[in-house]
């Protein structure tokens, strides 16, 4: 039972041995912390999503309890991100075509869909989804993002609003309303980003969300800054959020079914890097599957409670960490904090200026804009970044979604390429370097008259068995007719399907019509299996698979009676 419970709800294991001597305290300061945070941003993040304040607070409580019973982090905080709010903003906001109700009420709907899609994963043991949107992608979508949100939050620094939902036609609306700017809301809002990057700049442990959020507000309370014309929340209603299953029209599960699938991939893969990172700092291990089945429980806790999607947070789970909080009690501590605000202290977030919560957006924004990792990218690989700029620039233009497609999309195709067209090389031995080495990269390596040592970087299968049979062929026409031996390591051959074994074949037949001998060195107890597998195991295999390059190297020589000064260590 225990071993079953592990498996299905592994937070739960951990607190029910949790150590309130020892770690409570921490936890409880921690958690508090979390939850200074947290309510300013999930404001904001609703406001960014195009929800009602409260709505960001819903999202922000039972997904925190979720998660802390499913999860396998000890330091994860599961909360609005600002990507996932674009996205679910970008899904439902053309469905719900200006109504408000079934703008939130298909919001919730994607949410509770996308949870179901991580549950289903997790069943299937896909957490290696984490893995599919690679570092540049979600680089470049997050930049999109961080570009998208600051141009949508520059009207409310302003005091007026954009209509646009495209980054041309809002850069054109912006320049066309500068003369309706609304002087005490620009200052208002100006005095928030320079209070924001103050603070980040010379007292970086201070909570700086929170204390905008209160100056801000006991400004407009004190001084009456709303009769000038400054925007502000308004009544934030009172209470738990109620629990109930999404409504929505049937008519539209097809396009939400699309947009959740994306939403949960992008969340998962997002939250995850949250975990692992902090997970390797924090010295233990996390379960991507299990992961998987978290990040879904915790979005279907914030559907039944009328929130949005949620992901990994990492600005806040840095506050948990930074703070003391050593397990996922701080999340509980925190979900409770959010609740006493939302039964209790309610009133005073109505005084809060619509400016600054934008100003708490572009900060969170350029924030999130990464250039740091743009340029580590491109000492790596330059084609990565080229992918980086392509999501950026497809988020921008053509929103979230649709921006994931196409950088997706692009991954796969160059994944196809690199594996369908990988490299191939022929190895020689180099004076002074042990082992054996492209001849390309060291043009001084010394190969053998009649032996030639091919290596194929990459799996052998049905996409690129004739690439393989055509440059092996090209590498033997190359050797000349003296050619005796063609050896392929066979060691970055990860793997074979039947296609690849007959390409094997018959690259075999095609060079013993040419008195040339093949040769495999390496994973020859693998060959012999594919081989049999296949059906096309035969017992003259045993001998012309040699365990290792070397033997294969040192059976030639002894083979064709060369005498060659090959030392022991060149090999």
């Amino acid at each position: 039972m225990t071993d079953r419970l592990t498996r299905i709800a592994p937070g739960l294991i951990k607190l029910l041995s949790y150590s309130f001597a020892d770690d409570f305290r921490h936890d409880l300061l921690a958690g508090i912390s979390v939850a200074a945070v947290a309510l300013p941003v999930a404001i904001a993040y609703a406001q960014l999503a195009g929800f009602d304040p409260v709505v960001g607070l819903y999202s922000s409580i039972l997904p925190l309890i979720a998660y802390a019973i499913f999860g396998t982090s000890r330091q994860m905080i599961v909360n609005p991100d600002a990507a996932v709010c674009a996205m679910v903003a970008a899904a439902v906001a053309p469905l719900a075509g200006g109504n408000v109700e079934l703008y939130w009420s298909l919001s919730v709907a994607v949410t509770f869909l996308a949870g179901m899609f991580c549950i289903g994963a997790s069943f299937l043991r896909l957490g290696a989804l984490a893995e599919f949107l690679s570092k540049p992608i979600l680089v470049g979508l997050l930049n999109g993002v961080a570009i998208s949100i600051c141009l949508g939050q520059i009207g409310k620094l302003l005091g007026f609003s954009i209509e646009s939902k495209r980054i041309i036609p809002q850069l054109f609306e912006i320049f066309a309303k500068l003369p309706e700017t609304q002087v005490p809301t620009l200052i208002v809002g100006a005095a928030s980003l320079a209070i924001l990057f103050g603070l980040a700049r010379w007292v970086p442990r201070l909570p700086a969300a929170p204390i905008i959020l209160i100056a801000a507000g006991a400004a407009v309370a004190l001084f009456g800054l709303d009769r000038y014309g400054v925007a502000i929340l308004g009544a934030v209603p009172a209470g738990l959020p109620p629990l109930r299953l999404p409504r929505f029209p049937t008519d539209d599960i097809p396009s939400l079914l699309g947009s959740a699938a994306g939403l949960a991939l992008v969340l998962f893969s997002s939250g995850m890097l949250t975990a692992r990172s902090f997970a390797s700092k924090g010295g233990y291990e996390i379960d991507a599957d299990r992961e998987l089945a978290a990040f879904g429980a915790a979005n279907l806790a914030s559907a039944l409670s009328q929130g949005f999607a949620v992901t990994g947070a990492d600005s806040r789970t840095a506050v948990a960490v930074a703070s003391g909080g050593r397990t996922q009690v701080t999340g509980l501590v925190a979900a409770a904090t959010i609740a006493a605000v939302l039964l209790f202290l309610t009133g005073p977030l109505r005084y809060v200026p619509i400016a600054a919560l934008g100003a708490l957006l572009v900060f969170a924004s350029i924030s999130l804009f990464d250039t740091r990792t743009l340029r580590e990218i491109w000492s790596i690989d330059r084609s990565e970044v080229v992918l980086a700029v392509i999501t950026t620039l497809g988020v921008v233009a053509l929103g979230a979604i649709n921006g994931i497609l196409i950088a997706v999309g692009l991954a796969l195709v160059r994944f196809v390429k690199l594996t369908a067209r990988p490299r191939d090389e022929v190895l020689g031995t180099v004076d002074g370097l042990p082992g054996l080495h492209s001849v390309e990269r060291h043009p001084d390596a010394r190969t053998f008259p009649g032996l030639v040592l091919y290596r194929f970087d990459g799996p052998l299968t049905f996409f690129n068995s004739d690439y393989f049979k055509a440059r092996a062929l090209t590498v033997a026409d190359a050797a000349g007719p003296e050619l005796r031996w063609f050896v392929i390591d066979a060691i970055p051959v990860s793997q074979i399907d039947t296609t690849g074994l007959y390409a094997l074949r018959d690259l075999r037949e095609r060079l013993e019509a040419r008195g040339t001998f093949l040769m495999l060195a390496g994973r020859k107890a693998e060959f012999l299996e594919w081989f049999r597998e296949a059906g096309l195991y035969r017992p003259e295999h045993e001998t012309w698979i040699l365990p290792t390059l070397r033997q294969a190297l040192k059976a030639y020589l002894r083979e064709s009676q060369q005498i060659a000064p090959l030392k022991e260590d060149d090999l």
